[in-house]
């Protein structure tokens, strides 16, 4: 019965794409996020280089996923990507408290971007199974979020 009424939803209204970028420093786990919502499953993955762009569907929405780099000399070109972006996965390591302050500079910077105005932020602390994992609020005043408006 689902079925039917997706189907003539989309019929009526058609299928929506959007653009997702997944953003973070190297090593954050954004590619492994990436392949866990396209295939459900985790792999094991090498640093990307570039960028990965899979399509992810779900019911009458069809994501264009981008995973891009994270590395020091690849994140200037980020901002080539933030065209017609509607959200923004940013994949913070709960692990690496070194980095924090960097993530958090990138994070800034990225949001001042007039491209991203618009886009809904989602800000993902990755490996929260993890022994010495920041808390979710910790990891909030550690990037400032409570401070973020609009």
């Amino acid at each position: 019965m689902g079925g039917f009424f997706s189907s003539i939803f989309s019929s009526l209204f058609g299928t929506r794409e959007m653009k997702i970028l997944i953003l973070g420093l190297d090593g954050a786990g954004k590619t492994t996020i990436l392949y866990r919502l396209q295939v459900g499953e985790v792999f094991t993955t090498i640093p990307t280089v570039g960028f990965n762009v899979e399509t992810v569907t779900y019911k009458n929405l069809k994501f264009q996923v981008w995973d891009l780099g994270g590395q020091t000399s690849i994140r200037p070109y980020w901002r080539c990507y933030y065209s017609n972006t509607d959200s923004v996965i940013y994949v913070v390591d709960s692990c690496d408290r070194e980095q924090i302050g960097i993530s958090k500079s990138d994070l800034v910077a990225m949001l001042e971007e007039e491209e991203l105005r618009k886009a809904i932020l989602v800000v993902f602390a990755n490996k929260q199974d993890m022994e010495h994992a920041m808390t979710p609020s910790a990891m909030a005043n550690s990037l400032e979020l409570p401070a973020l408006k609009d």
